[in-house]
C-alpha cells in the first residue's frame, strides 16, 4: 500500500566512534575477570552471561550505523519499510542541543512492546515542520534521558 510522503530525510541510529585496541583489551580483561569472579562463585550461568555481552559488545562497538531512510507520511513514520503508525504513539518530544553542535532528535514513545521508544535523528530536514506535523497526530510529553541512554552515552555509543 503506498503512502504519501510529506517529509523524507536519512540519518544514521547513532555516531559511529571507533574504538582503539586499548578498548577491546579493556573490555577482554574485564570480561575475563567477571567470568573467573562468576566461576568462582559458582554461578556459570553469569559467566556464560559475561561472555556473551561482552562479545555483543565488541561486536557492536566495530560494526558502522546503516543509513536509515525516514519518511513522514499522513498514516505515521515510515524507517525504510516498516510504517510506525501515530495510532501507536503515545507521545513525542523534539530534542535539540543548546550549544548546536549535534543534530536535532525526535524521540517517540509508542504501544510497540518490540520498539517502545524510538529515537530518530532529525539531520537534514525541517525540525519545525516535522515539529507541527506530529504535534496534530501526537501529545507532546516529557521525554528524560533514561539510565539505559546515560549508560549508552557513557560507553560511547
Amino acid at each position: 500500500m503506498p503512502h504519501t510522503t510529506l517529509l523524507e530525510w536519512q540519518g544514521r541510529e547513532y555516531d559511529h566512534n571507533p574504538r582503539s585496541a586499548d578498548w577491546y583489551w579493556a573490555l577482554g580483561i574485564i570480561a575475563v575477570a567477571g567470568t573467573i569472579a562468576a566461576i568462582l562463585f559458582g554461578d556459570y550461568l553469569l559467566a556464560v552471561l559475561v561472555i556473551v555481552a561482552a562479545i555483543a559488545l565488541a561486536l557492536h562497538a566495530a560494526k558502522y550505523p546503516p543509513l536509515h531512510r525516514f519518511r513522514l507520511t499522513e498514516k505515521g513514520l515510515l524507517i525504510g519499510e516498516e510504517l510506525h503508525p501515530f495510532e501507536r504513539m503515545t507521545s513525542f518530544s523534539v530534542l535539540e542541543d543548546i550549544e548546536g553542535k549535534l543534530p536535532s532528535i525526535i524521540s517517540i514513545k509508542t504501544e510497540s512492546w518490540l520498539w517502545p521508544h524510538l529515537v530518530i535523528p532529525l539531520e537534514g530536514v525541517d525540525v519545525d515542520a516535522v515539529y507541527t506535523y506530529f504535534l496534530q497526530h501526537v501529545d507532546e510529553g516529557e521525554h528524560p534521558h533514561t539510565f539505559t541512554d546515560l549508560v549508552a552515552t557513557w560507553l560511547g555509543f
